[in-house]
């Protein structure tokens, strides 16, 4: 028999699994030190400050002027001015300086008359402490500044100081050990990235879980890579617990049967929860070691991201006795159908764009290996675990992982996947506009049906007309008809076929498709590459259903070519920028016209115009030349419709 797997049993619910880790751990927390108040920024206050000085703790000027004594300006007016001595009725004083005694208030110096032998002249009079800050104006000594719990910023620092307090008690961040494991993990600094094998990952959740850990107020220790091996991980966590608030195992978690960290904690201590019904995330251990708790976090990086956001630190902001912090959210409209799995609490990463009125949701890929899908995410949608999914147009709410503001300037982009979208979201960042483009890769029918219903601001597409060979015009004027729209060229690009380096099989064109050892991966349905290719096999007299992998379906190009590279695939059809980047051979099948659809109303917007003058700009034509297989020739110019 094999080595057993882990099952998980009694799977929990995410409100079962928070509930537990709170009641079990309440009792812990943390200790206090005293730090300077300069170093103190960010830092939880373990104890009321109170003042020690007055703020200001004198009677101060607060304009550049002379100081006097009001009473002595009483009944003074244009028709009855009066003469004051310097020295001895008035003093001359500055911003900030001590008002002299005798004296409480300043008059501008731009209202006063200086005369000869001493003496000034004033047409209005003064009232008790004009334009005087005093004594204790902001702060008073003994006042309390700040309650215990507080969380120091830098406005904090200067009020502390300003009040004389010089340093304060704020509660230990929380130490937490990070343990790695894994056979196929690499650590990237004592293994060259050229010396990688075939299997090996550089090991990165350790310090993504470790730049989480500080950013809820805590510090990490990283434990050297392990391997898996159950000796090993289970001596590092028992040397771990007691000397940490708290201990993570990064992978080893799930059901595998080299997953060791159940089979360790058991051991060591009491398992509290091994599986958490949400996605991703469902891997996710918790242990009590000694009295120390043990989060066994999925191997997974988005899963790794969501088991710590959900458990571990609401559980880092109960030892600094601080609330979670609850997120800012939104109502937005789904851009197309979601399904979801019943069972399971759903986190699905998606992409915001204010377009019109609504805010549009266009999600992200599922895989809990996408680490990417949380970098490019402006917010997360939380499907419950009883529903099969959201239907197209729902309104839902959305957990924002970006200020709103910022989705009023982001362009929704929906349709054909190009390389140079690559180029063109980077070039609108290099400005200071403040323009993001958020492009979601549905083929180009997708885009046009997406302007059609009015949820993204433009469509990128490449749609074959096989009547008369033209680009994309044709399809605007039959799918969007009535619809005020501009077409706008992005560039022209070889189409082909994206073949492994060398060309082993001979690869010569879209018949030897047909031949049975050769392997295809192709477009999703609606994309222009398809409908190219179904054109092609459809005069050539061909059977799509003699093309072994005809069903096997990509959403880029780049997709594509990657299949292509891993060795999925023999052939694929894309574009020789995708070949060319991962240094694949092509074979030239056609040279395309890709276009943008905009619609109308929003065409004058300051956001599209950005995105039009940066496409016109030649340092993005000259980038996307750069690429290879582009032509830029035409590159923003209207299109007729």
């Amino acid at each position: 028999m094999g080595v057993p797997r882990n099952i998980y049993l009694k799977m929990k619910t995410l409100d079962e699994a928070r509930r537990i880790v709170a009641r079990h751990f309440r009792q812990r927390g943390t200790r206090t030190e005293e730090v300077p108040v300069p170093e103190a920024v960010g830092r939880v206050l373990a104890a009321p400050v109170f003042a020690r000085l007055s703020s200001p703790n004198f009677h101060s000027a607060a304009m550049d002027g002379f100081a006097v004594l009001a009473a002595n300006t009483f009944g003074v007016n244009e028709g009855h001015p009066r003469e004051l001595g310097l020295g001895t009725e008035a003093y001359p004083v500055n911003t900030g300086h001590v008002l002299p005694p005798g004296t409480d208030a300043v008059i501008m110096i731009e209202h006063v008359q200086e005369l000869d032998g001493g003496r000034i002249r004033i047409e209005a009079p003064a009232y008790p402490w004009q334009h005087v800050r005093r004594m204790g104006e902001d702060i008073v000594a003994t006042e309390l500044l700040f309650p215990r719990n507080h969380v120091l910023t830098a406005y904090g620092v200067g009020a502390l100081l300003a009040g004389g307090v010089l340093a304060v008690q704020v509660r230990t961040r929380p130490h937490v050990l990070i343990v790695p494991t894994g056979s196929e993990l690499v650590d990237w600094r004592t293994t060259a990235l050229d010396q990688m094998r075939p299997g090996q990952v550089v090991e990165s959740n350790a310090y993504m879980l470790g730049a989480l850990v500080e950013a809820a107020g805590g510090r990490y220790t990283r434990h050297p890579l392990l391997p898996d091996d159950q000796g090993r991980i289970q001596a590092a966590l028992k040397a771990g617990v007691g000397a940490y608030d708290a201990v993570m195992t990064v992978g080893g978690s799930s059901a595998g049967s080299e997953d060791f960290a159940r089979a360790v904690v058991a051991e060591l201590g009491e398992i509290l929860i091994h599986g958490v019904a949400m996605m991703p995330g469902k891997p996710l251990l918790v242990g009590d070691v000694a009295g120390t708790p043990v989060f066994g976090m999925p191997g997974y990086p988005v899963s790794a991201v969501m088991a710590f956001e959900q458990i571990v630190r609401p559980f880092l902001y109960h030892l600094l006795e601080q609330p979670d912090r609850e997120p800012a959210r939104v109502t937005v409209e789904t851009s197309r159908k979601i399904p979801s799995k019943l069972g399971l609490e759903e986190f699905l990463r998606v992409q915001l764009s204010q377009v019109g009125d609504r805010v549009v949701a266009a999600p992200l890929p599922r895989g809990a290996g996408s680490i990417t899908t949380l970098t490019r995410a402006d917010g997360i949608v939380r499907i419950p675990a009883h529903v099969e999914g959201i239907k197209d147009g729902a309104q839902v709410e959305a957990e924002l992982l970006r200020p709103a503001t910022s989705l009023a300037r982001s362009l929704m982009m929906v349709g054909s996947h190009d390389n140079t979208l690559d180029i063109l979201s980077d070039q609108l960042r290099a400005g200071d506009s403040g323009v993001q483009l958020v492009s979601s890769h549905v083929g180009s029918m997708g885009g046009l049906m997406a302007i059609r219903r009015g949820v993204c601001h433009l469509a990128g597409t490449h749609l074959l007309d096989t009547g008369d060979g033209s680009y994309n015009v044709s399809y605007v004027r039959r799918h969007l008809a009535g619809q005020d729209v501009r077409l706008v060229h992005l560039v022209m690009r070889d189409q082909g076929l994206i073949v492994r380096r060398g060309n082993p099989l001979s690869i010569s064109g879209i018949a030897d498709l047909t031949r049975p050892e050769v392997r295809f991966v192709n477009r999703q349905s609606g994309s222009g590459t398809r409908i190219l290719l179904d054109y092609r096999l459809q005069t050539m007299g061909l059977e799509a259903t003699a093309i072994q992998g005809y069903r096997d379906e990509e959403f880029t190009h780049m997709a594509v070519a990657v299949a292509v590279l891993s060795g999925r695939a023999d052939a694929g059809l894309g574009i020789r920028a995708a070949a060319r980047a991962l240094e694949l051979d092509f074979i030239p099948v056609v040279t395309e016209q890709y276009d943008v659809v905009i619609p109308g109303r929003f065409f004058d917007a300051e956001p599209i115009q950005w995105l039009l003058a940066t496409i016109r700009s030649p340092e993005f034509q000259r980038r996307v030349e750069a690429l290879g297989g582009y032509h830029t020739e035409h590159c923003g110019e209207l299109i007729p419709l």
